[in-house]
């Protein structure tokens, strides 16, 4: 069995920053990542500096790549399936037969967004049905656009969203109801609300085009804003004993320590702020604080 001081379950732009901050001080590492990230349908990435407009696919093969100059960092095309605590480590099995040991593990394992069951919403989802105002809102800017939310999270994005486009619509999809004064500013800002329900979506490959309802009503629209639950992606959290806080992340500290000793998350699974830079920062992080305990613990 091959032996790791690190082994980071989880390859997108998390893990591979930790990876990096890793291999640069030599400690032996293996990245094991099936290739499926969350984002893998958006066609561009922004609010990410020297990356803005290209693909999350070449960012992330841009980092793959300048990782092998690293000897000490291994990859592994796989799923890491199962980890459990042995004496002084772990031991990682994956979806192909394979284990490794290691003293330390790092979950950057990220989330899975639960889609709605409505015909033409997966094919739009990442493209023109986005969650971010920061991360794709800008392409939409002047575009008839309609947020699907309700409460007081459809009077956040309104906030943010009436900066990019005056024509905006919020669908309500639930009993959190806005407030008399929410009403009143979404009103003065030129904002519409509907409380229908939604029967399909229709789209050209990805593209909305407008939401049909079940009350044979339309609205044609250019952009929707959905935020969406999520669960965590895997179960090696679960496996290995670590906490979620009340919102569904696994639990961290500043440091990226999870409730576990030698257990670290990064990335989605422990961070509301989803964003290339924020997954970026995070993954260095966790890599600087797992190589400072083993450095001492060699010392």
């Amino acid at each position: 069995m091959e032996k790791y001081d690190v082994i980071i379950a989880g390859g997108s732009y998390a893990g591979l920053s930790a990876a990096m901050a890793l291999g640069r001080l030599s400690q032996k590492t293996l990245i094991i990542d099936g290739g499926d990230p969350c984002n893998v349908q958006a066609p561009e990435a922004h609010n990410f500096l020297a990356h803005d407009g290209d693909s999350p696919r070449a960012i992330a093969e841009s980092a793959r790549h300048q990782l092998r100059r690293y000897e000490s960092v291994d990859w592994l095309d796989d799923h890491a399936i199962e980890i459990r605590k042995t004496d002084g480590g772990f031991i990682t099995g994956t979806k192909n037969g394979l284990s490794a040991y290691a003293k330390k593990i790092l979950l950057a394992t990220g989330i899975e967004d639960i889609l709605p069951d409505i015909p033409g919403f997966s094919a739009c989802w990442g493209r023109s049905i986005i969650d971010c105002p920061y991360c794709h809102g800008f392409e939409y800017r002047n575009r008839t656009t309609a947020i699907l939310a309700s409460g007081k999270e459809a009077f956040r994005l309104f906030s943010l969203v009436k900066n990019l486009t005056s024509d905006i619509i919020i669908i309500s999809t639930g009993e959190d109801h806005l407030s008399n004064a929410q009403l009143k500013k979404i009103n003065k800002a030129g904002g519409r609300i509907m409380n229908n329900e939604i029967d399909n979506i229709q789209h050209e490959h990805g593209q909305i085009q407008a939401i049909n309802f079940r009350d044979g009503s339309r609205c044609s629209v250019d952009a929707l804003y959905a935020m969406l639950p999520f669960r965590q992606k895997s179960d090696l959290y679960q496996q290995l004993g670590c906490s979620l806080t009340e919102h569904g992340y696994i639990k961290v500290n500043k440091l990226q320590k999870t409730s576990v000793r030698n257990v670290f998350a990064c990335g989605d699974n422990s961070n509301y702020l989803r964003s290339i830079s924020s997954a970026v920062y995070a993954g260095t992080k966790a890599g600087m604080t797992i190589n400072k305990e083993l450095c001492l613990q060699n010392f």
